[in-house]
């Protein structure tokens, strides 16, 4: 019978939604397994072939664990909220929920047809108001709650108030965004707004003035991500850096919890260090510096304390607030020109990017420990967030500092014996310090000299403590995140402003829904684009939105008119489809109890300092809260790689006379002409041979194409790039499906390599993939009849280990997610089974279960026709037996005086005497034993045998 995949997918695709094969329950009775692909965004273009790589790993999965007899939660859903929507509507004044249900239509259409086992029943999008009202309450929660040090979690905000009244800051141990000191009593004699804005401080979410990326040309505020090079990847837009009151979260409370947390999950090595990274956490000390011939004072924090005597300038990072108190007038045009600069750099590129920039302030810091002045300078490799955003600058033994001394030619000075300072900085951390200076000079005579590196930073430490000089310190890099987002497409804000303080929506009264908008841009005032909505405004006393008219600030407030950013919506979702159709809650105790977290998440390494820091936080948030079971909310990670394009060039040959018509020249021909390659689409394209005349109707200038051919064929050129439109390599999935099936794209995209490696998509390999489906479906079929030609015949013993074998390989390969490696074992044994003749019913049925998790719908076909009854989904994982995997024969070489002769097939169990008598009884031992004596005869035990002969 033959093959007919059209038929069959179409059929199954069927079956499963009338039959609702994946939807999912709680189940106590049964062991869960969550799987979870990344949040993917609709966009317009749809899906191509590099996209559902992932999809098409995790679903392998999920099937595998359901056939092992797990429950499986493998929901799918999306992340609506988008700036391409956004720039859509504005162009075209469509609004972006049209646009996001289009595409999202879209992307539903291309997933079914490669046949995902996903619960659709459990489909989440941000955009829905039902979905975001547990945004907006989690937000309200982080308001309402500040970080405890003492007991490393949130707490509510109540509960600093009583201390407040009791203790006032005294001995207080909180995240904070900056130290007050307040007593009991100034703290009762607050009015309510000097109260708000003290708590504000304090809170998980606040409001506050930060440095944020601002792109005028979209009026919006961006995340690092979606900053390229100075401008914005949405429509190349330059970027400012910007100071701006912004709402925030105060992710970096978390730090520690979030840096503990990674030894407690299962993700790469590399992914893990990323994290840590971006975390930066350093053990330090914290210094005071005299500003010269002032008062002023100005704090620095350092991890090596014991430099202090190498220090040979200070560093201000350009957005410090010290910068306009200590830059002096005779300075201060080279200042302003100098900040204008970095104002146009983002904080990701000054952190890559090794190019030496600064400026004086004019201003000189006192060194506390030998009194002499030290210049303060300006520069862009300094960051505001880490630290105080002011550094001492020891250029001996830092790679930047030493930079940026050899530039502006300032002095080195090292402090380790034997450093050689004269081509690059001396970073190693060990040796013997030298260079204190001579007694008397420093603070109380203190002198390091003679000391090991360690040494030196422990007593330095002691010394500024034991001083007043400052204190010892954990700091680390990552900073609170900005959320706030200029647009309109995104989750409102649950906020009204009074008396120009925030308040939140009750609770009761959520969700805050988006309003209507005549335009998507911001207002002719600046203002957000919600600036433009007539009715967005909060009556306090009647709990309702009213129009913006009735602002009286006595009962009627303003509305927040800001939206939150893209992750708002994708740090919790995970937790939303474990009960995604409850109003009262997240997530039910219940569900989330018995899902517990993820276990399997997959999706690519670029989002390992956005999204999987921010959800990580926000689990943690809501653990402390008691909604979430599980502190980590991503058990096991797996990143798979990309899909890169295999672009196909045509070779026009040059000419002046352009009125002519164009004349491309085959690939093995070019090297006789001066040509141009020129991109071509890839879909015309089929195993490098161009359709020559789907390229005449491709664009309307080569309708009159001329082809110079090679073997009556136009052969094209290729080459691996990034998958784009503008390359004209971008494949999509669709018709690979309709010309091989969803079964032979799902097969291809994971034979092509390792998940988690990227690789060129070439779509000349496909061939293979579809002519093993046909190999494995006609093990089941009479020749040329549509008769099933299987039997209850008992299986041969090669039969059993070429399936047995399989089951073994299979198995231990999708638990290592090795599924290139499955595939080819595959191929393997159908080709054996099939040389075999093997026609065993029982044991085809069990390749049947075993492909079934990369091949469904074919599976689903042979599973009923075999007599089946139900979905092969719920089949049993079939278990290998070893006793048909042991070998009863091996091959042995045979040599002579040490080199390799020929090889001979003995017994497994055969003795020493019996394989000898046997090699030199051999017709092919012969030759090489005529007229010579066998000295002796070396086995070794099922490798070799060396016969020694004179």
């Amino acid at each position: 019978m033959e093959y007919n995949f059209r038929e069959i997918e179409k059929k199954w695709q069927k079956s499963w939604v009338d039959n609702k094969t994946y939807k999912v329950v709680e189940n106590k009775d049964k062991k869960k397994f969550y799987v979870l692909n990344m949040f993917p965004y609709p966009s317009g273009a749809g899906l191509h072939v590099g996209h559902p790589l992932g999809y098409i790993a995790s679903d392998i999965y999920a099937r595998f664990k359901r056939l092992q007899g797990f429950n499986v939660l493998n929901p799918m859903g999306y992340d609506a909220y988008g700036l391409p929507a956004e720039q859509y509507a504005i162009q075209t004044g469509q609004h972006p929920a049209i646009t996001t249900e289009t595409n999202i239509n879209h992307y539903r259409e291309q997933l079914d047809k490669i046949g995902f086992s996903f619960d659709w029943s459990r489909e989440i999008r941000t955009c829905d108001s039902k979905y975001y009202h547990w945004t907006q309450w989690a937000f309200e929660k982080m308001f309402n709650s500040y970080f405890c040090k003492n007991c490393q979690k949130a707490k509510p905000i109540e509960n600093l108030i009583a201390y407040f009244k009791e203790n006032g800051s005294k001995d207080l141990n909180v995240a904070q965004s900056e130290e007050l000191i307040f007593t009991a009593d100034e703290w009762n004699t607050m009015n309510d707004k000097e109260q708000q804005k003290t708590l504000m401080n304090y809170r998980i979410a606040y409001l506050g003035e930060t440095m944020v990326n601002w792109c005028p040309g979209l009026g919006t505020v961006l995340a690092n991500d979606e900053v390229v090079d100075g401008v914005s990847e949405r429509g190349g837009y330059p970027v400012i850096q910007k100071k701006m009151q912004q709402w925030c979260l105060r992710t970096s409370a978390y730090s520690q919890r979030l840096l503990d947390g990674l030894d407690t999950i299962a993700w790469t090595d590399s992914i893990k260090e990323t994290q840590r990274n971006w975390i930066g956490r350093s053990e330090g000390t914290e210094m005071q510096f005299k500003i010269a011939n002032s008062d002023k004072k100005f704090t620095i924090f350092t991890t090596r304390a014991d430099t202090i005597f190498g220090v040979t300038f200070m560093v201000l990072a350009p957005e410090s607030e010290l910068v306009d108190e200590l830059t002096t007038p005779d300075h201060k045009a080279e200042v302003e020109e100098y900040l204008a600069y970095v104002k146009k750099r983002t904080e990701l590129d000054r952190m890559s990017d090794r190019k030496v920039t600064g400026v004086f302030s004019g201003s000189y810091a006192v060194n506390p420990f030998t009194g002499d002045n030290i210049p303060i300078w300006i520069s862009e490799y300094v960051l505001a967030g880490y630290g105080t955003g002011a550094i001492m600058a020891v250029p001996a033994h830092d790679s930047r500092d030493y930079a940026f001394a050899k530039h502006f030619n300032l002095p080195i000075i090292p402090l380790i014996e034997g450093a050689d300072v004269s081509e690059e900085s001396f970073d190693a951390k060990d040796g013997i310090v030298m260079n204190s200076p001579s007694e008397g000079v420093a603070l109380d005579g203190f002198n390091l000299n003679g000391k090991t590196v360690k040494e030196a930073i422990a007593a330095t430490k002691e010394f500024v403590t034991s001083h007043n000089l400052g204190r010892v310190k954990v700091n680390y890099r990552l900073r609170d995140a900005t959320f706030s987002r200029q647009r309109y497409w995104g989750e409102p804000f649950p906020v009204y402003y009074k008396n120009g303080m925030p308040q939140m929506i009750p609770e009761e009264c959520l969700p805050l829904e988006l309003p209507e908008i005549d335009k998507y841009e911001p207002t002719e005032t600046g203002e957000p684009p919600l600036g433009r909505a007539k009715k967005w405004a909060w009556d306090e006393a009647n709990k309702c939105i009213v129009d913006k008219s009735l602002i009286d600030n006595e009962k009627v407030f303003a509305l927040e008119l800001n939206t939150m950013p893209g992750f708002a919506g994708s740090s919790a979702y995970y937790l939303r489809y474990m009960d995604p159709g409850n109003d009262k809650a997240l997530v039910g105790k219940d569900a989330d109890e018995y899902w517990q977290n993820v276990d399997l998440y997959v999706g690519g390494t670029e989002h390992a300092t956005g999204h999987l820091i921010y959800s990580r936080f926000w689990n943690k948030f809501l653990f402390d809260n008691g909604v979430s079971s599980k502190e980590e909310p991503f058990q096991k990670l797996i990143n798979q790689g990309m899909i890169q394009g295999r672009s196909n060039f045509v070779y026009r040959i040059n000419s002046e006379d352009h009125s002519k018509a164009p004349v491309f020249v085959s690939l093995g021909l070019k090297d006789k002409y001066e040509t141009t390659p020129i991109h071509v689409d890839v879909n015309i394209v089929s195993n490098d041979v161009l359709d020559t005349d789907a390229f005449k109707a491709w664009r309307p200038e080569y309708n009159n194409a001329e082809f110079i051919l090679e073997d009556g064929k136009y052969v094209c050129g290729w080459a691996v790039e990034k998958m784009s439109k503008s390359m004209f390599n971008v494949v999509n999935p669709d018709k690979i499906v309709e010309v091989y099936g969803a079964d032979t794209l799902r097969l291809y995209e994971m034979f092509l390599g390792p998940v988690e490696a990227s690789k060129p998509w070439d779509t000349n390999g496909i061939d293979g993939c579809h002519r093993f489906l046909k190999k494995f479906w006609n093990l089941f079929w009479v020749k040329n009849a549509d008769e099933l030609a299987i039997n209850d015949e008992e299986p041969t013993a090669e039969s059993l280990k070429s399936a047995h074998k399989l089951i073994k390989k299979v198995s231990e390969d999708i638990e290592k997610f090795s599924y290139n490696t499955a595939i080819s074992a595959f191929m393997i044994a159908v080709n054996e089974l099939g040389q075999q003749k093997c026609k065993n019913a029982a044991l085809l049925k069990k390749l049947v279960i075993v492909i079934a998790p990369f091949a469904p719908h074919i599976a689903e076909e042979l599973w009923h026709t075999l007599g089946e009854k139900g979905s092969v989904c719920d089949a049993a994982w079939p278990k290998y037996e070893e006793k048909y995997l042991a070998e009863s024969e091996i091959q042995i070489t045979i040599s002579f005086n040490g080199k390799a002769r020929y090889q001979k097939t003995f017994a497994t169990d055969a003795s020493n005497d019996e394989i000898q008598k046997a090699v030199i009884e051999d017709e092919r031992s012969l030759k090489y034993l005529e007229g010579k004596n066998i000295v002796k005869v070396i086995i070794v035990p099922k490798k070799i045998v060396n016969i020694v002969i004179k």
